[in-house]
């Protein structure tokens, strides 16, 4: 299936989730190679009031989502003349294995980018990388997801 095929399909799952309603998270750029999920400074993001930065968990969950959003792609992607109720089933399966965060500066800016870019796709599982960074370029985070694909 073409990306372009894929991102509406993929694009009305990830609208779906109130959890990414309420981070504020949307698709910003979508192709076969990479991802990138942006969302902008809220105050009901922080985690650390004093300092101004970034909930630690807010961090993981964009950079999960990312890697989660590329996965399901890079796995949907291998499939071809499927009707969509296979497509939604299919999504319906997949999820996160495992994934590790490194928080390399806080999360100070006022909108952050999350990218993704698939290491392997097999039957089965897909393993992501993911970083972080704010408006002006400083890497705030990386990541490593693992995804249950198939």
């Amino acid at each position: 299936m073409s990306t372009s095929a894929l991102l509406p399909f993929i694009s009305q799952a990830f609208d779906q989730m109130p959890f990414n309603r309420l981070l504020g998270l949307h698709v910003s750029h979508f192709s076969s190679e990479k991802v990138e999920v942006s969302f902008a400074w809220s105050d009901t993001l922080v985690g650390n009031p004093l300092q101004h930065i970034l909930h630690g968990g807010v961090i993981s969950s964009v950079l999960d989502t990312a890697g989660g959003i590329m996965a399901v792609s890079s796995a949907l992607g291998r499939l071809t003349d499927v009707e969509p109720a296979e497509l939604a089933a299919r999504l319906g399966k997949m999820s996160t294995i495992d994934i590790r965060t490194d928080y390399l500066r806080p999360g100070r800016g006022e909108s952050f980018v999350a990218s993704a870019q698939v290491i392997r796709s097999g039957n089965k599982v897909a393993v992501c990388r993911m970083e972080l960074h704010n408006e002006l370029g400083v890497h705030i985070a990386v990541g490593t997801g693992t995804y249950l694909v198939g």
